[in-house]
């Protein structure tokens, strides 16, 4: 297997998939059309060489995949949901170019608002429910003389059954099923790519549906890093200053899980191989076998993106007879075509 550098997300009825500074969703609309999204990557933090540095990247990263994994969950509601409705057809057909232009610069504000508060009220939660829950609830074990070490190591337990009852309670929603399979598509899609296979449905369905650089696998190794981390603050003898310390803690969590898992992914050797097994183990929960038309909306998000024969030449060898016939001149000018209409800037 070789890095592609490709990352993706599950969307509703969707697949997000990006490669270096673009990103695409594709969306299966209700009436099984794909509707596609070209947009350009940008990180909220800016370009700043300082926040490509080892740990920093890791919270970068972790806060940018966030917001734009919002805005896509967001795009493909809207789209998988369906169109705008009548009623809202006949007000936009009663407006002028001016007045249209005024109603989306307002709509545009709404979003990014409601997108900050949404990412802001998922990360409080996150901190509450995974960090101060666990500690909160292992603390009851002082009132019978409990050491703050075997507070701390209570708290493990209670974090990782917390982490692991919610993955289990969400695999049995249908609704989530679905997104799970979109899951399991991109990941077939990536690993087909990276084990030197041209893009085919046949090809996708065949291929792992596990990725050691999955959000899942990340997700876990939090999970374990704050557990071990948090054994730094054993000696802290203030009970506020626990607390607070872990607070404090959250971005070197993230920052430290990000480089474990970037190098897991960059490498084959048996110890990362290893150390990706229990967040592998956990995908079974997180993925689910996708239908061959999950896998057409995952290559047509890559090929928006990433161009895989180039990259097939390059690092595997392959040659054009050993892949499917690209589109002819016509069919891609129709392709580009149709995805400008679609595509929007940032």
């Amino acid at each position: 297997m070789k890095p592609s550098n490709i990352g993706g997300q599950a969307v509703m009825e969707g697949i997000m998939m990006r490669h270096k500074d673009r990103y695409a969703v594709g969306v299966r609309r209700p009436d099984q059309e794909i509707e596609l999204k070209v947009d350009d990557f940008k990180s909220v933090f800016g370009s700043s060489p300082f926040l490509k540095k080892p740990l920093i990247r890791g919270v970068v990263s972790f806060v940018d995949s966030l917001v734009t994994g919002m805005k896509c969950l967001m795009f493909s509601a809207e789209i998988a949901g369906d169109e705008e409705d009548e009623e809202e057809k006949k007000v936009n057909a009663s407006l002028s170019e001016e007045e249209l232009k005024k109603k989306k610069a307002k709509e545009d504000r709404q979003f990014q608002w409601l997108l900050t508060i949404t990412v802001a009220i998922a990360v409080v939660l996150s901190i509450l429910l995974f960090m101060f829950l666990p500690y909160m609830l292992a603390s009851l074990l002082r009132k019978v003389g409990a050491s703050e070490f075997l507070v701390t190591v209570a708290e493990a337990f209670v974090k990782l059954a917390l982490f692991i009852g919610y993955m289990v309670l969400i695999s049995r929603m249908k609704d989530i099923q679905r997104t799970f399979m979109y899951h399991g598509a991109e990941h077939k899609c990536i690993n087909c790519v990276e084990n030197g296979l041209p893009l085919t449905v046949e090809n996708v369905m065949k291929s792992s549906r596990k990725h050691r650089r999955c959000g899942t696998s990340f997700l876990f190794l939090v999970m374990l890093v704050s557990i071990f981390l948090h054994f730094v603050f054993v000696l802290v003898p203030s009970y506020p200053a626990r607390l607070f310390g872990r607070l404090l803690m959250v971005p070197v969590v993230a920052g430290v899980s990000y480089e474990i898992i970037q190098w897991a992914g960059r490498t084959n050797s048996r110890f990362a191989l290893i150390v990706s097994q229990p967040g592998l183990a956990l995908q079974r929960l997180t993925t689910k076998e996708p239908t061959p038309d999950m896998a057409e909306v995952a290559i047509a998000a890559v090929e928006a993106v990433f161009d895989w024969r180039s990259y097939l030449k390059e690092e595997f060898g392959l040659k054009d007879e050993d892949m499917p016939s690209a589109p002819s001149a016509r069919q891609e000018q129709e392709g580009n075509e149709g995805a400008s209409s679609e595509a929007k800037t940032a």
